[in-house]
C-alpha cells in the first residue's frame, strides 16, 4: 500500500463505541466524560478511557474545565483520518478492478478451449 497510514488513530477509530463518542462531541461541539456517559451505555471511567485513545492520537483536544475536561473533535485530524480513509479505498477500488480484469481474461481463456 502506498498510502501513509497511521496505525494508531485507526486503531483508535475501529472502536465502535469511539466512534460514536466522535459522532457525539461533532454533534454538541463540545462534551464530558459525564456528557458522553449520559448517552452512551458505559460508565463514566469508560469513556474517560476512551477520550484519552483519542486524545492521543489528536482527534479530540481536552481542556480543564472545573474537575472535568472538555472535549473537543480536532478537525484538522479528523479531516486527515477521513483523507487516509478516501486514499485506502481508492487503493482497494483499484485492486478490485485488477483482479476483475485478471478474472475475466481467465474466463475469456477457458471458454475459448
Amino acid at each position: 500500500m502506498t498510502t501513509a497510514v497511521d496505525d494508531d488513530l485507526w486503531s483508535a477509530v475501529g472502536d465502535p463505541t469511539r466512534r460514536r463518542m466522535l459522532d457525539l462531541l461533532l454533534a454538541d461541539g463540545v462534551g464530558t466524560a459525564t456528557s458522553l456517559s449520559e448517552q452512551l451505555p458505559v460508565t463514566r471511567q469508560a469513556i474517560a478511557k476512551h477520550l484519552g485513545v483519542l486524545d492521543r492520537v489528536g482527534l479530540v483536544r481536552g481542556t480543564p474545565a472545573g474537575r472535568e475536561r472538555r472535549f473537543q473533535v480536532d478537525e484538522a485530524q479528523l479531516a486527515r483520518a477521513v483523507a487516509q480513509l478516501a486514499a485506502v479505498g481508492a487503493e482497494w477500488d483499484a485492486r478490485m478492478r485488477r483482479i476483475k480484469r485478471i478474472a475475466e481474461a481467465v474466463q475469456r481463456k477457458q471458454n475459448e478451449q
